[in-house]
């Protein structure tokens, strides 16, 4: 992997994370925090995926010298739903700690 697909993967993440946040208001972290567990999740997501595809989603073009459109498309995909997935677990364990927001 390289730098260029981890960017990807991190930007991608925290836009997964705002997305489910908007969608998901029980368990929105506010901006900020949809962000930050994005971009955790969009790495690690992106981490997960590499593993388990041989890197053949996640970075098969990067690892080769070169990013191809599967490639992007690949860590965009990973990174985005990684994302959102990791925000969506902090706000259920928020929600079910109390910190949940109350109207």
């Amino acid at each position: 992997m390289d730098l260029t697909t981890l960017i990807i993967q991190l930007v991608t993440g925290a836009i997964g994370g705002n997305v489910a946040g908007g969608l998901l208001k029980n368990f929105n972290l506010g901006t900020l925090g949809n962000s930050i567990a994005g971009i955790v999740g969009g790495g690690l997501g992106g981490q997960i995926i590499a593993a388990l595809t041989g890197s053949a989603a996640a970075g098969a073009g990067a690892a080769a010298g070169g990013l191809d459109l599967t490639s992007i498309i690949g860590s965009i995909g990973s990174g985005g739903i990684g994302g959102a997935v990791l925000m969506i677990i902090v706000g259920l364990i928020k929600s079910k700690m109390g910190g949940g927001k109350t109207s």
